[in-house]
């Protein structure tokens, strides 16, 4: 059909989409006038009814879309409750300013020692005890409102007191694992130097060499979370006289040449402190050289339940930047409506829950396997790769569709996305962690 057929020149044709265009934009430009003028509901185009009701009645955020809750039982279900409440109306209401400070609530020490939450998913000592499912959905609820918190919990609890729980001997644990547990002692693990990251288990520099019932370290230790107030020090050193890597428990406080420095200016985990070590003819008692951390091996048990832990976190963080992200796209009203109902919004919105679903997925699998004492360390290492990666993906996203309220902290999701990035390298590098998995499903070893 031509359009000389239905009766309209090429002339008046013209003229007829020029009339439209104008009149398309004017409409346009009336919608924005109005959402800028009142952030308080719009009017439907159609009817031209108030439709603010929408925002409030808009489903509350929740990033636990397929009821992976459920696998909990009614006393875990509890505790991880009440953690919930507590991060939301302890922590989340002065977190930022902290984060923005780089400093730690100290004042919220006492309150956190309530949850009774030291040595979760150890067995006696005085330890919380339960299982590792439940120390995952404790340490995902922390990183859901701060990954700093989870991973001041993580380290001290996970990583110090795990070194003495998996290493040490019977005394050691009757002697430290308590006080550890009741958060009256605090400690951090030192095992990253400044010049030697991934590379640690067979290029760790710090030394440690005997000398009667004594031992002497000398070395650095960088990135060491907890380290500029805590009480004990995980150190891990290289025995001179066999070359292997050997753990000692040291007291920060009232040890002659240890010194700690705490590290300025990050950009992320800014709320936990972190420290660089210098040890210095440090003078640790045999007593306290963890008797089964003996070599590398016996580290590496140790990082396999943190790497584990920080797959939790990773994934806790996107839920905390997913809900805060779904809670902003509700409020938001651009042309006349909340962004959240804009299709490239729910695009971006939909996307980030896939990718906090199948992390949860994956993680709660992996403490089931941990559970029945089948967790390996490529295991751990997978998860701990694709976790982090997805969070760096989700809070990306968060972070865009913020627009310019994602570089502010008060809306939350800065402080995931910049948070993001360092559980991304910590405990183990992607490449890292790709490289443990590779050896595993190929046998064949690619480390240098």
């Amino acid at each position: 059909m031509t359009i000389a057929a239905v009766g309209l020149s090429s002339k008046r044709l013209a003229n007829h989409v020029t009339g439209e265009l104008r009149r398309t934009a004017n409409d346009n430009d009336d919608r924005l006038a109005d959402s800028t003028s009142s952030n308080t509901g719009y009017a439907d185009d159609a009817t031209g009814k108030d439709r603010s009701s929408a925002v409030e009645t808009a489903p509350p955020p929740n990033s636990d879309f397929y009821q992976l809750a459920d696998v909990l039982t009614a006393e875990e279900k509890a505790i991880v409750k009440k953690v919930r409440a507590y991060m939301e109306t302890k922590v989340q209401p002065i977190i930022n300013k902290y984060w923005s400070d780089d400093a730690f609530p100290f004042e919220l020490l006492p309150s956190f020692r309530e949850l009774q939450l030291g040595g979760l998913g150890y067995e006696g000592y005085g330890c919380a005890g339960g299982s590792q499912k439940l120390f995952g959905f404790v340490a995902m609820e922390l990183a859901r409102v701060d990954a700093s918190i989870c991973t001041f919990f993580g380290v001290h609890s996970g990583l110090a007191m795990g070194s003495i729980y998996l290493d040490g001997s019977e005394e050691q644990k009757q002697k430290w694992l308590p006080p550890m547990a009741r958060w009256e002692k605090i400690g951090c693990f030192g095992l990253t130097e400044p010049l030697v990251g991934s590379g640690t288990s067979g290029g760790m520099t710090t030394t440690a060499k005997r000398e009667g019932d004594a031992w002497v370290l000398n070395g650095q230790k960088r990135w060491i979370g907890n380290a500029p107030w805590c009480d004990v020090s995980i150190i891990w050193a290289r025995d001179a006289s066999d070359n292997q890597v050997k753990g000692f428990i040291v007291e920060n406080k009232t040890t002659p040449g240890f010194s700690v420095e705490k590290i300025e200016h990050k950009i992320a985990l800014k709320v936990v402190q972190n420290g660089q070590i210098t040890l210095k003819d440090v003078r640790v008692p045999e007593t306290n050289r963890l008797q089964g951390g003996n070599s590398f091996r016996d580290t590496a048990r140790v990082l396999r339940m943190t790497r584990y832990m920080v797959g939790w976190a990773s994934t806790g963080v996107q839920m905390g930047a997913f809900e805060a992200t779904l809670k902003y796209a509700q409020e938001r009203l651009q042309f006349g409506k909340p962004i959240a109902s804009f299709q490239m919004v729910q695009d971006l919105l939909a996307k980030m829950l896939a990718n906090v679903t199948a992390c949860q997925c994956l993680m709660v699998r992996l403490a089931q396997m941990d559970d029945d004492g089948k967790l390996a360390d490529h295991h751990a290492s997978l998860a701990k790769a694709f976790c982090t990666a997805k969070s760096r993906e989700t809070v990306a996203w968060g972070r865009e569709l913020l627009g310019g309220n994602g570089i502010v902290a008060d809306y939350n999701v800065a402080r995931f996305f910049a948070d993001a990035e360092a559980l991304y390298s910590y405990e183990g590098t992607y490449q890292m962690q790709n490289l443990i998995v590779g050896k595993a499903i190929t046998g064949i070893g690619a480390f240098l």
